[in-house]
């Protein structure tokens, strides 16, 4: 059965701005013992609602039960699982190089022109070098520098995803509430 296959999924809660939410959703995947690859939350483009975006490796049936989950929270106004195919994501990662041993060898800057990366600044220590794509590219890039022995450190977000639909889920809830409500006000 497909359904007993772990596979990485992202959920997209949308929350109104309260403290304490973020510990509501996290305590959903701690219960049922499920580890979270990544977490990034932050104001979304409606005043008042944040965003979470969480990527955990688990089944179609625990991910689904996990959103119904969340979404009973009485802060969460939506929440909502993806499969890869179904989000654009990416992450960006900031990889601080040793200058000296960039310069000794062109073989880096070949590498980062590679992965279409950016240097972003350079002092006689070390250089940043920035990148933003998906997670195996990030992750590719690294193992890559890592192995000309140019790393000193190394940083990645948490994936930032948005839907491939032409509309914004919670977009369509808030306006359908506020329908609703504005109806309600008319029949009192």
């Amino acid at each position: 059965m497909d359904n007993d296959k772990k596979a990485l999924y992202t959920l997209i809660v949308h929350s109104e701005n309260i403290a304490g939410t973020l510990n509501q959703i996290t305590a959903v995947f701690t219960r049922r013992q499920i580890n979270i690859e990544s977490l990034n939350v932050s104001a979304s483009s409606i005043k008042g609602v944040h965003k979470y975006t969480i990527t955990a490796w688990t089944t179609e049936d625990v991910v689904e039960k996990v959103a119904r989950q969340i979404e009973k929270k009485i802060d969460v106004i939506q929440a909502h699982y993806f499969k890869d195919e179904d989000i654009f994501q990416r992450e960006i990662a900031l990889y601080k190089v040793s200058t000296p041993e960039f310069q000794n060898s062109p073989e880096p800057s070949r590498v980062i022109r590679h992965y279409s990366a950016h240097i972003v600044e350079v002092n006689p220590v070390f250089s940043i070098v920035e990148m933003s794509g998906s997670s195996d590219d990030i992750t590719s890039l690294y193992q890559e520098l890592r192995a000309l022995n140019c790393v000193l450190q190394f940083v990645r977000s948490g994936r930032v995803a948005v839907t491939t639909s032409c509309f914004e889920r919670v977009n369509e809830y808030l306006t359908a509430r506020e329908d609703r409500y504005m109806q309600s006000k008319r029949h009192v």
